[in-house]
């Protein structure tokens, strides 16, 4: 499903329009990243949270080249499903 799918199925399900479920849908998705770049979580009970992690730096292996590189440190997004996503999927 792209962000276009997700807009239809939104439209049908709420019975918004297609204008309006978009902008419903970039609303969350701007709050949920204003939040994160924070360095704050987002927990919707039932679905999951979204945070962010730190990974440290590392040493790796170009595997073109075969030359050892440096991965520097970076934050990234983390999703953790919530109890009922899971069993919904299982």
């Amino acid at each position: 499903m792209n962000k276009a799918d997700l807009i239809d199925a939104i439209a049908a399900e709420a019975g918004f329009s297609k204008a309006d479920a978009k902008k419903a849908l970039d609303a969350v998705l701007k709050s949920v990243s204003n939040v994160l770049i924070a360095g704050d979580k987002v927990s919707l009970i039932g679905f999951g949270t979204f945070s962010v992690a730190e990974r440290s730096a590392r040493s790796g292996i170009n595997p073109l080249t075969k030359q050892p590189l440096n991965v520097p440190a970076k934050k990234v997004a983390k999703f953790k499903a919530g109890g009922e996503l899971s069993a919904a999927i299982n």
